[in-house]
């Protein structure tokens, strides 16, 4: 297993890709600075609490189609991890969550009206960042930026009646995690000079790979029995809020599981009913089926980069494939 979590990465990618994520951590860092202490605090609140830094993974990694070692690359990298941390802010205002990345969530350390200005200040650190790679790159934030706000609202307002509610989700899904991750690999492209083609292509893995990422989280928030996601397992089940899990057993027509259904149709604030909603599901058939549609996913990402010429960047891309699904075994 490499230093960034993909198996079986070439030791000469591998050592480019240590160099430019020190780059990406120490610009990360420097960028996110602010002359008032206190805004100073509460931005580096979650950079200081690292993560899996996927977003700038990817732009590096797509870099590799073009020049990897050109000017805006790094700022390119680093403007999506800050985005991506300034959603996390918003979001766990949204779902009122006591942890991110295994540490005390900003809302519940300051309040949610601090954890949503640090978004904001964060999203115009990023803006301020992209406005030096030129009007392409800000029109591609723009446009993301209108997905991740889109994507939130969709969660919010949930399905109309009628509507699939997994299709609804898997949608969402789309907008609120795939599309920073088909920017981030799209940026790559763009930014080295790596032919349209090939920038199209690695985006449209960019999407695949996030809604599989966000898949794999549904499954380890119920599976796993630790902090494995950064949050605290059945999260998602404490503020009511449909997952790839919850949504495969509401579509259950067995009347054994009328009980599981009611507990799961809205919040459930005992900590005793998620305990044993957890353990309900964990014994429940939908947990391997999404497994499945999981794998189903994570295929459709790696036949997603049949285009691309064989190389080493192409082989760690195949191999994040099979580390999404690893996640969640």
């Amino acid at each position: 297993m490499s230093t960034f979590g993909i198996p079986n990465v070439a030791p000469e990618l591998e050592a480019q890709l240590i160099s430019q994520m020190a780059d990406v951590e120490a610009l990360l860092r420097s960028h996110t600075r602010s002359e008032y202490p206190f805004v100073d605090e509460t931005a580096h609140h979650l950079v200081a609490a690292g993560g899996k830094r996927l977003r700038p993974l990817l732009t590096l990694l797509t870099a590799q189609y073009g020049d990897p070692t050109r000017d805006g690359i790094i700022a390119a990298a680093v403007a999506c991890e800050i985005t991506h941390l300034a959603t996390l802010y918003h979001d766990d205002v949204m779902d009122e969550a006591p942890l991110r990345r295994g540490v005390e969530s900003a809302n519940m350390r300051w309040g949610n009206t601090i954890a949503i200005l640090t978004g904001d200040f964060l999203f115009a650190k990023s803006s301020d960042l992209l406005a030096d790679l030129g009007p392409a790159a800000v029109r591609l934030q723009a446009r993301t930026f209108e997905r991740l706000v889109i994507g939130q609202i969709m969660e919010t307002q949930g399905p109309n009646p009628g509507q699939d509610p997994l299709e609804y989700y898997l949608k969402v899904v789309a907008d609120k995690t795939g599309s920073l991750i088909a920017a981030s690999a799209r940026y790559g492209g763009m930014i080295s000079g790596a032919p349209a083609d090939i920038t199209d292509t690695v985006t449209v893995f960019g999407e695949k790979i996030g809604v599989a990422f966000q898949l794999a989280d549904d499954v380890i928030d119920i599976a796993s029995e630790s902090n494995q996601s950064g949050k605290t397992p059945g999260t998602d089940l404490r503020e009511g809020v449909p997952t790839l899990v919850t949504l495969n057993v509401m579509k259950s027509n067995d009347p054994a599981d009328a009980e599981l259904k009611r507990l799961l149709s809205g919040p459930i604030e005992d900590e005793p009913t998620v305990q044993q909603v957890l353990v309900a599901l964990r014994n429940h058939r939908a947990l391997d089926e999404s497994r499945e549609q999981l794998h189903q996913v994570a295929k459709q990402a790696h036949g997603a980069l049949g285009p691309l010429p064989i190389n080493d960047a192409t082989g760690a891309l195949m191999s994040l494939c099979d580390a999404v699904i690893d996640r969640s075994a």
